[in-house]
């Protein structure tokens, strides 16, 4: 393997991860999904936690392949895919940011009472809108979009959104001690980190975008 090809897969996986970590958002579920699971039994609380990530997944994986092929059929181009996921990745990073969570990443107000009058939550809230909300969605699109035509680098995003759901995962299962450990200060901190990260790769969506319409031309 040439090293331009090493340089390649690396800033791929680096892109991918750091894309599905700030969509996701692995740390935000698992504050989320202490709240609404704070009377729920431990035993219980790993079912919901496995079986909404086993949803989600699916869901996720189901954009990553189908995504493209939905919005071709719509007339969409790549280059519009782009420079609109773009946007809407920029709007997510700058809500990190400014630690403003929103139905992008997270579910809305209405959406979290409604889920507290539920008894079993794995498919909503927790799968979708908390893990597959349309940020993980339109990123899933956007990267597999972007990788069309390399086997390799697919592989690599869907094995980056694999990591990604099971370190999610992981923290629903020590949810609880997440929230003690980190508090509401310390989550914003991470947030805010990967906030800057997924704005700086949305605007350079949006440029990939642009350039591969012709627009400049």
């Amino acid at each position: 393997m040439l090293p331009g090809d090493v340089s390649s897969i690396i800033e791929t996986a680096g892109v991918a991860l750091a894309t599905f970590f700030a969509t996701i958002g692995p740390i935000d579920v698992a504050a989320m999904f202490a709240a609404l699971t704070s009377s729920t039994s431990p035993p219980e609380k790993r079912s919901i936690a496995i079986r909404g990530t086993l949803i989600a997944a699916v869901i996720l994986v189901t954009f990553a392949f189908l995504g493209e092929v939905m919005l071709a059929s719509l007339g969409i181009s790549l280059a519009a895919l782009r420079t609109s996921g773009g946007i809407l990745l920029l709007l997510i990073g700058i809500e990190m940011v400014f630690a403003r969570p929103s139905g992008a990443t997270s579910a809305t107000e209405e959406e979290a009472r409604e889920a507290q009058g539920k008894g079993d939550i794995a498919v909503f809230p927790l799968a979708t809108p908390l893990i597959a909300g349309p940020g993980a969605m339109g990123a899933a699109i956007l990267l597999m979009a972007g990788a069309e035509g390399d086997v390799l680098h697919q592989f690599i995003v869907l094995g980056s959104l694999v990591a990604v759901l099971t370190l999610t995962l992981l923290c629903l299962f020590v949810a609880t001690q997440l929230q003690r450990f980190l508090g509401v200060t310390g989550m914003h901190v991470v947030s805010r980190v990967f906030g800057v990260l997924l704005a700086a790769l949305a605007v350079q969506f949006i440029f990939d975008g642009i350039l591969q319409s012709g627009l400049l031309d």
